[in-house]
């Protein structure tokens, strides 16, 4: 069941779904400003590199979502 992240292009406010099954047809709106024009936007991967800061650490941002906290992750490369 993956996950998929939006961008509301009225508001820019970031929102997650989860696709429970591929035949499903969905309303999608934005959660904080119903708008239906969002974009797709690519999620950063769940995982971490060793070290402890620096150059190739992993950092992230922890922010309200609909469906509670959600936290992205930047990891380092191109």
């Amino acid at each position: 069941m993956p996950i998929y992240e939006f961008r509301c292009l009225k508001c820019q406010e970031l929102f997650e779904f989860l696709a429970v099954r591929s035949d499903d047809t969905m309303e999608t709106r934005c959660p904080h400003c119903d708008a239906e024009d969002f974009e797709r936007v690519m999620s950063s991967s769940n995982f971490t590199t060793g070290g402890s800061g620096g150059e190739g650490s992993v950092s992230k941002q922890t922010r309200t979502c609909s469906g509670g906290n959600c936290t992205t992750y930047e990891i380092p490369g191109p």
